[in-house]
């Protein structure tokens, strides 16, 4: 009879052992998935104008990726209005090469781009891009 018993003890130790590592598995791929997915995702919910294009601060976006397409700046007068992200960017290189001749070939001044009203269409203004 007392082998019997030591052998049950042995058994609900392994069983034990099993559940308590079992379930410390469990908790860290939960706590993994988690964590791997806060906010790096998560980007602004911008309003948009009549024509489908979103507008507001860049500053609220967590990426280039994710600014809006039109985005609030103010004018060389003082006008509030919005820029084309399409235009404050330029043209983007598609070789070291070519990103080394769009900078060559850039004002030292800078230079202005248009400053549109919420609806993205209509100028309101003029917005300058760099030094002046």
């Amino acid at each position: 009879m007392r082998m019997y018993s030591k052998s049950i003890r042995i058994l609900i130790g392994v069983v034990f052992i099993v559940c308590v590592v079992g379930g410390v598995m469990v908790f860290q791929s939960t706590y993994a998935k988690s964590t791997t997915n806060q906010s790096h995702t998560d980007s602004p919910n911008y309003p948009e104008n009549e024509h489908g294009q979103t507008y507001g601060s860049s500053a609220d976006a967590t990426s280039p990726e994710t600014e809006p397409e039109l985005i609030s700046a103010i004018g060389v007068d003082g006008t509030a209005g919005y820029v084309l992200k399409k235009d404050l960017d330029g043209e983007l290189p598609k070789s070291p090469e070519e990103a080394i001749a769009i900078q060559n070939s850039r004002s030292p001044g800078g230079h202005d781009i248009p400053l549109y009203d919420v609806d993205g269409e209509t100028v309101i203004g003029v917005f300058h891009v760099g030094e002046k």
